[in-house]
């Protein structure tokens, strides 16, 4: 039996995009993140899970303590990945950002990017 731990539509504002003009304001940022878990018993012991809480706080860590503005959301979702990992019980991630406001050459579309990751 494989279980699944997620956090859907986690929106951050953050000051992040390949242009200089993306870094004078706040913009939003939409993480949702899967992960399956290994075969581990869960055993009422949240550490043997993966707390929904670690999905938001390595968000955070990623977005909102960067010491310059991350230019590609592949890197953003590098960066998400290889916090999670460290959590041994973490068989697969899956990750997905959304940026609804990218500057785009015409109206309409929305920016996305999704980043797979398994242990092996």
């Amino acid at each position: 039996m494989k279980f699944r731990v997620a956090l859907e539509s986690y929106t951050v504002m953050a000051k992040h995009g390949y242009f200089s003009h993306e870094h004078e304001n706040d913009q939003p940022f939409v993480f949702s993140v899967w992960t399956t878990l290994t075969g581990q018993a869960i055993e009422e012991n949240l550490e043997h899970t993966l707390n929904y809480a670690d999905i938001q706080i390595a968000i955070d860590e990623v977005m909102l303590r960067a010491n310059k503005p991350i230019l590609l959301m592949e890197t953003m979702a590098q960066r998400v990945v290889d916090i999670l990992k460290r959590k041994t019980n973490v068989a697969t991630i899956h990750i997905r950002i959304e940026k609804p406001q990218a500057p785009l050459p015409h109206p309409g579309g929305l920016a996305v990017v999704e980043y797979e990751w398994s242990r092996k």
